[in-house]
């Protein structure tokens, strides 16, 4: 998933080009390498640990004076459902932990919920977590050889062994607990954070999270970090005193661009014909009943 696209390149290759295929769900019911997340993203460095823990505290104290907006229930699952209709063509987001597969994009196995790549060190720092809780999980045996080829997108060690033994762990709550857990650390609370340091709503809050997801927290041109710097270069965010609007449409092309050069002609529906148009519509609050299109499918959420 996430970065220049993980589990997202393989979808474009299954997913109609021209179908309109409708889901109605209730919504309570993302150094860079080549395409994808860098690959240190789980360890990638944020502008926040350079604050002091004085200016830290202070950020926590206007946040938390601040609504919920993304973070609230039924937003962060709408959020899950968005992301995973890019992702995963489904808005059944909890249908991925026990996915698993190599889809050939130099970043080794793709995996679970957020797209964890044994290439970009996110799958190594998540099993290596949930090893610390649960020695004895099926998927412990195999950290030697997570260490060895993190960073790369070689099997050795894993193979034949490691798909099954990710897929029965998936069937265990405490791992698909794990996956969010780590979702939330690495993704979702970091994009959200930020998001609402620079003033931005619901909808600038997604743009933030699923950046992240798709790009990774890298401070390359095509990490998320980036990506937020370039924009402000050109914008100022509403904290700064700029129009959300205008700042969301300049992130978004910096994005868009970013996409096309990791990988040319690589689909941008999840901008163009999903975000893009919540913005034009105005729809700052990621307010539902939501319509939009990924790939060429429609999705419904009420």
């Amino acid at each position: 998933m996430k970065r220049a696209g993980c589990l997202l390149l393989s979808f474009i290759a299954v997913a109609p080009a021209a179908t309109a295929a409708f889901y109605f769900l209730s919504p309570g019911s993302e150094s860079d390498g080549a395409p994808g997340r860098s690959s240190a993203s789980a360890s990638a460095h944020s502008p926040e640990k350079d604050k002091s823990a004085a200016e830290r505290e202070a950020d926590d104290k206007m946040i938390a004076s601040l609504p919920p907006g993304l973070a609230a229930p039924q937003k962060k699952e709408l959020a899950q459902q968005i992301v995973a209709s890019a992702e995963n063509s489904t808005l059944d987001w909890r249908s991925a932990y026990g996915y698993i597969e190599d889809i050939g994009d130099g970043q080794g196995y793709t995996a679970g919920i957020i797209g964890f790549c044994s290439g970009t060190h996110d799958l190594l720092t998540l099993v290596e977590r949930y090893t610390k809780g649960h020695p004895d999980n099926g998927l412990a045996r195999y950290l030697p050889a997570l260490r060895k080829i993190d960073g790369t997108d070689s099997h050795e060690g894993l193979d034949p062994g490691f798909t099954a033994a990710w897929k029965k762990e998936a069937t265990h709550r405490a791992f698909r607990d794990a996956q969010d857990d780590e979702r939330d650390r690495v993704y979702f609370d970091p994009a959200v954070r930020l998001a609402k340091l620079d003033g931005l709503g619901t909808l600038g809050q997604f743009v933030y999270y699923d950046a992240m997801v798709f790009h990774g927290p890298g401070t390359g041109p095509t990490g998320f970090y980036g990506l937020r710097e370039a924009a402000i270069k050109e914008a100022d965010t509403p904290s700064q005193g700029g129009k959300e609007s205008a700042y969301l449409d300049i992130f978004l092309d910096l994005r868009r661009k970013a996409m096309r050069t990791k990988k040319a002609g690589i689909d941008t529906s999840r901008i163009d014909t999903a975000q893009r148009q919540f913005l034009y519509d105005g729809n700052l609050s990621l307010k539902t009943p939501l319509t939009w299109r990924v790939y060429g499918e429609t999705y419904r959420v009420r």
